[in-house]
């Protein structure tokens, strides 16, 4: 190659070079409908919904801005998705661990709300109905002036939420069921079957779990069996005096919780035994 070419050829890569960070470069600005994540907890699932809120801005919305009758993102720019991270039950509808696109499909009386597999979208464009997974028919509310459309979690319980769509004088919801107890009992089972030989700890809690809950409790009870056997604490002799006395075993009771007792006492920590001193009292006054 002769050298004014070979010159060139160099100058041409150094000038491509020189560029690739830029070529690859993402300018980030604002958008007129900004990004939103909303997340909430019941039990040990987490729900979350991620979306662009546009704003009403003085426009029509219902019939106009957002057609009856045609499917919507359910907001701006991307689709609106929506992630749990265990089985739940969405508007009475089981419903697996996973990220859908959430779309409706607005009408003057009625509401379709949709979870779609395809959660990649922009807005509704290449939306497919038969990729939907469930469809749950809700009824519109008035409600007062939301400028800026929001989803949130409402209505909480320990076990259950509505997800509350609101905006321009409306609002919608879909209520949220969550099987808490069978979670938290899967996750106790493998938690402890994979815990290490002197972890009185973990069994301790899902007996806790059990005990306070009122559930599984012949199985919680051999999670404390199994915690005292490895190491016998304050902690969990002391709910095994509690389970005693729940059972009706007041002499058993009583005996036990001296014995939790003793054991705080030999303790090189400090530990609170007042809970348990007022329940020594109420079981001898019974």
């Amino acid at each position: 190659m002769p050298a004014n070419r070979a010159t060139a050829a160099l100058a041409a890569l150094l000038v491509t070079a020189s560029l690739a960070p830029f070529a690859h470069a993402q300018l980030r600005l604002p958008r007129i409908s900004p990004a939103a994540t909303v997340t909430q907890t019941i039990g040990v699932t987490d729900l979350t919904v991620a979306y662009s809120r546009p704003g009403v801005k003085g426009r029509v919305i219902w019939g106009g801005l957002v057609p009856y009758g045609q499917p919507w993102r359910t907001g701006a720019n991307e689709a609106t998705r929506f992630t749990v991270t265990d089985p739940i039950r969405f508007g009475g509808q089981e419903l697996a661990a996973g990220t859908y696109a959430l779309l409706t499909i607005p009408g003057p009386d009625e509401w379709t709300v949709v979870l779609n597999s395809e959660k990649d979208l922009w807005g509704a464009f290449g939306y497919k109905p038969e990729k939907d997974l469930l469809r749950v028919t809700v009824r519109p509310s008035a409600a007062e002036l939301q400028e800026w459309m929001a989803f949130s979690f409402e209505d909480l319980t320990p076990n259950s939420a509505n997800l509350v769509l609101r905006w321009e004088k409306l609002r919608i919801a879909v209520p949220i069921a969550v099987d808490v107890n069978a979670l938290a009992l899967a996750n106790a089972r493998a938690a402890i079957a994979a815990m290490k030989s002197d972890d009185w700890r973990t069994p301790y809690q899902a007996a806790s779990f059990c005990f306070n809950n009122d559930v599984a409790l012949e199985e919680g009870q051999q999670w404390l069996e199994k915690s005292i056997a490895t190491q016998p604490t304050y902690a969990n002799v002391a709910l095994q005096a509690r389970w005693q006395a729940k059972q009706g075993r007041k002499a058993d009771a009583l005996r036990t919780a001296d014995r939790a007792l003793e054991l705080a006492k030999a303790s090189k920590e400090k530990v609170d035994t007042s809970a348990l001193e007022k329940l020594i009292t109420e079981w001898k006054g019974q």
